[in-house]
């Protein structure tokens, strides 16, 4: 089944994000999760072509993002320019925000819930 709804995660790691997708795709397999971490050289940061890459590639036509650094933040809201997929950015912790997210998309819960609850661990 495809959903409407998607989960990007960016970190200045690769290995971070690949792992948060990992745990995610443990408790959300028909949840589409796309990631990007680490420069385009391999070393710690972000990628603006990495970072867009990642929501290209994921089958979602709304995606939720998360990110753990601001230069990541800042990739995101570049990508949102440029995009035709709409990016839902809340300021929630990368694995608790995104795991929280992905469970609730996974059993269909309503987006208006989705960001409600999100909005409760939002960091100010």
């Amino acid at each position: 089944m495809t959903k409407a709804y998607g989960v990007v995660i960016i970190s200045h790691s690769a290995d971070v994000a690949k792992g948060i997708a990992e745990i995610l795709a443990q408790v959300a397999q028909d949840v589409p999760i796309t990631y990007s971490g680490g420069t385009d050289d391999g070393d710690i940061g972000t990628s603006f072509d990495k970072v867009n890459a990642a929501f290209e590639q994921n089958a979602a036509d709304t995606v939720y993002a998360f990110y753990d650094l601001g230069s990541a933040k800042m990739n995101i809201e570049t990508v949102e320019e440029v995009s035709d997929k709409k990016i839902i950015l809340f300021n929630a912790p990368i694995l608790e925000g995104a795991y929280a997210t992905a469970v609730q998309i996974q059993m269909d819960e309503k987006p208006e819930i989705i960001e409600q609850n999100l909005k409760t661990i939002e960091v100010k």
